[in-house]
């Protein structure tokens, strides 16, 4: 039970709010100069105590989004590809329905009715069902079990069955296939390996040479790797290394005299230490990239017409973006610019196209043309997309009566027989 003591200084009398913690260490929620400002601090400090203690109802009053993020999710023990999942889950699924729910107002029948919502939304029933059974479940039952909660809301509620595929099985012929299409000889081996041991995918990428005792053919599967965004990394890589493979249990058994033999034959050929991964690329082997020549590819519209890759044709209709098709495209339109033929009116213009940027312009398809100059100079410089029209003017219009007058007055009026005088042209 807190308290307020009253203590004595030498410039004053001075208020001291004390309060007992969980532990029932008396702690103190800070000095003041008058009473009735410490009695509300201590009372402060004994409610926050008491949101954390189990069976207060208090707790309950929590978001649902601040009871995840802040207490059920950072302290959830669970593998980080699992947390990595469970994040995306929670983002695209369940934080937007029960986010700002508070968690009492959550019950068995808002959960049937956010299980309604995700199929309008078209998610799929195994999302659903992941959501539910995996996510769902345990963050209730934590609450239950903390004393957050007094009842399990999503507990009995039902979701719709997710059918399970048979796996189909390849044929030996397609085997060969896909056999003979492999790069080298290295993934050769792999393949061949994991047929022959059914390692998973995180095991066998991480069998190293110590793993295999060459003697007596016997594999130990003590590690397995996953890739992660770094930001579920602990430390912010791509790939981590767990000391355990699926199961959390190490497993050993014999591999045949001919794998064990190509294994051994690959580990003495690439002079490979003990701690070496038996499948990785080496650093001095470059990737094995074929190059085209731009000017053999085709693309096919639906209708059936064939259009050349690196032509004005193909980029304009949408159907590469590449960028020897936007050169292509960029220098067509400044050669109409400079002519004087661009349409003004056509949406596609280059400063209008979001494809192409005037950087990029310069750098692929040489120095932008200059528009021809406003005003002096040749005649043609007086045409423009849009001519002013006279008088529009304020200082004009106040004026031109009297400009008018002048002007009949000076100028001789042309005969019948007179020519008129050359229009300007446009430029070609």
């Amino acid at each position: 039970m807190g308290f307020t003591r009253k203590r004595k200084w030498p410039n004053g009398t001075r208020y001291q709010a004390l309060y007992d913690d969980a532990r029932g260490v008396r702690q103190t929620a800070g000095t003041f100069g008058a009473r009735k400002e410490a009695d509300p601090a201590w009372q402060r400090a004994e409610s926050r105590i008491a949101e954390g203690k189990a069976g207060d109802p208090r707790r309950a009053r929590q978001t649902f989004r601040t009871y995840v993020e802040e207490r059920w999710f950072p302290n959830h023990r669970i593998e980080a590809s699992t947390r990595q999942d469970y994040a995306y889950a929670l983002a695209a699924h369940v934080m937007p329905y029960f986010g700002d729910m508070k968690l009492q107002d959550i019950t068995s029948e808002t959960v049937r009715e956010w299980i309604t919502h995700l199929k309008k939304q078209g998610a799929s029933a195994y999302s659903i069902k992941y959501c539910k059974t995996a996510i769902l479940n345990a963050i209730f039952t934590t609450a239950v079990n903390d004393g957050v909660l007094v009842y399990h809301p999503s507990r009995g509620v039902k979701t719709d069955p997710v059918p399970e595929k048979p796996r189909q099985i390849i044929t030996a012929e397609q085997f060969a296939r896909i056999y003979e299409a492999l790069p080298d000889a290295t993934a050769k081996l792999l393949v061949e390996t994991d047929i022959e041991s059914g390692l998973r995918w995180g095991e066998l990428t991480e069998l190293r040479v110590k793993d295999l005792d060459f003697a007596t053919g016997i594999l130990t599967v003590s590690r397995s790797v996953v890739e992660l965004v770094p930001r579920f990394h602990p430390e912010g890589r791509r790939f981590l290394v767990k000391d355990y493979p699926k199961g959390k249990r190490w497993r050993r058994f014999k591999l045949s005299p001919q794998i064990v033999a190509k294994l051994k034959a690959h580990a003495e050929a690439n002079n490979l230490t003990p701690d070496d991964l038996f499948f990785s690329r080496r650093r001095d082997e470059p990737p094995k990239l074929e190059l085209l020549d731009p000017d053999t590819l085709t693309f096919t519209a639906p209708n059936g017409r064939t259009y050349t890759h690196g032509t004005i044709t193909a980029y304009s209709l949408g159907k590469c973006k590449c960028h020897h098709c936007r050169a292509a495209y960029a220098a067509y339109r400044a050669k109409r610019r400079a002519q004087g033929k661009d349409n003004p009116r056509n949406p596609r213009v280059i400063d209008d196209d979001p494809h192409i940027s005037a950087n990029w312009f310069r750098s692929t398809a040489g120095t932008r043309p200059e528009p021809p100059p406003t005003s002096g100079g040749h005649p043609a410089s007086t045409t423009s997309a849009t001519p002013t029209p006279p008088g529009s003017s304020p200082a004009a219009r106040t004026s031109r009566s009297s400009r008018s007058a002048s002007a009949t007055a000076r100028s001789p009026q042309p005969s019948a027989t007179s020519t008129p005088s050359p229009q300007p042209t446009k430029p070609l």
